[in-house]
């Protein structure tokens, strides 16, 4: 014998249960207009949409462990809403971290700038040698505006044209 849930499709037996549920735990002006179409909403999504939702809706609270949605839905949201703010994230994404690159050196300041180059880098005197003849060449990756000033005067001051990128 077929009960009455294989007759009534899923999402009219949900509605009729969460809104008879709903009835009896709240007053009846509780229950408004908006909160009924939210809820119609929520159950006409997909299950990708929903996902999305859930995430959002856990970003929005405070909650979010996870990170945004990846779905079209919530890329499309932020891509609207970030278009006007763009010249505002330039200025905070300002850059930190450089690289000191050795453009070129004076021949005879070779063996001075090879020795600073080892003050500087965990490098021997044989791969300090080379990694200063390679030129133009990274020095050192990653390096703070403060560590990285000191480093280029002095290489400045040995004969060498370096650059902080």
């Amino acid at each position: 014998m077929h009960s009455i849930t294989t007759r009534i499709p899923y999402k009219t037996l949900v509605r009729a249960l969460f809104f008879a549920q709903s009835r009896n735990l709240c007053s009846a002006s509780a229950t408004t207009q908006k909160l009924e179409r939210i809820a119609d909403e929520l159950l006409n999504l997909t299950k990708l949409e929903r996902y999305d939702y859930s995430i959002l809706f856990r970003l929005k609270l405070g909650l979010n462990k996870y990170g945004p949605a990846v779905s079209g839905l919530a890329s499309a949201d932020s891509a609207s809403t970030g278009s006007g703010s763009a010249p505002a994230d330039a200025k905070a994404a300002e850059k930190t971290a450089f690289d000191i690159k050795l453009e070129k050196f004076d021949a005879a300041a070779k063996i001075k700038i090879i020795k600073e180059v080892r003050t500087f880098t965990d490098l021997g005197l044989k791969e300090a040698k080379d990694l200063v003849e390679k030129a133009p060449v990274v020095l050192k990756k990653g390096v703070t505006k403060e560590e990285g000033n000191p480093i280029v005067e002095k290489l400045k001051e040995l004969g060498a044209t370096v650059v902080l990128e």
